[in-house]
């Protein structure tokens, strides 16, 4: 997992193995693994190739 700076991820919240999240974003819900998520709330703009 990377967080970019400011990210917010909220109680209960699950982050999968290698995502990243965008600075700034809020976190809401479980976000799977191999993704690019960013934004408020946080949602998936794209897989990540592996």
């Amino acid at each position: 997992m990377w967080f970019g700076g400011g990210v917010i991820v909220c109680a209960g919240v699950t982050v999968g193995d290698n995502t990243v999240v965008g600075a700034g974003s809020v976190v809401t819900r479980d976000l799977p693994p191999g993704v690019l998520a960013a934004g408020n709330p946080a949602r998936v703009v794209r897989e990540l190739g592996r």
